[in-house]
């Protein structure tokens, strides 16, 4: 039995009309129509949100559509690589943020009077923005090149 019969069924199960399941998941009537019709599948939140709401498991939903189980991995793996991208690119900024920092205060002791030193080593200030921005620069664009390959 594929999604949109299991979905059917077990909403009238329940006596239920589509507007009023789609009230429960805050979608509109025409999507829960849709679903129970093959014409499109809801998302991995709405799949667990019936799940509950059903009292079955997410497996009982998903096993016999492999069309369904298809999306459900391809959306996981979209939630995931966005996060890895988020941390190169924090990693990055963190880097051109040591960057200014340098040279704000090289800019200070340079045109100023002041002697304003900057602590952690000449090695952190000098190699490590460097270090940080090839890193989260590299990670960032393997990411997503990953990413569009799937």
């Amino acid at each position: 039995m594929v999604f949109g019969e299991k979905l059917k069924r077990e909403r009238t199960n329940k006596g239920w009309s589509q507007g009023e399941l789609a009230e429960q998941l805050f979608v509109s009537r025409q999507s829960v129509s849709k679903w129970e019709n093959g014409q499109n599948y809801p998302s991995i939140e709405i799949i667990i949100r019936l799940s509950d709401l059903f009292g079955v498991t997410i497996d009982e939903l998903l096993r016999s559509d492999e069309e369904l189980k298809e999306k459900v991995i391809q959306d996981s793996k979209q939630l995931a690589y966005p996060r890895v991208k988020f941390m190169f690119d924090v990693l990055f900024l963190i880097g051109f943020i040591l960057l200014v920092i340098k040279l704000i205060v090289l800019g200070v002791n340079h045109f100023t009077p002041m002697d304003a030193t900057l602590y952690g080593g000449s090695f952190l200030w000098n190699f490590g923005p460097l270090i940080l921005m090839l890193g989260g620069g590299f990670g960032s664009g393997v990411v997503k090149d990953k990413y569009r390959e799937e």
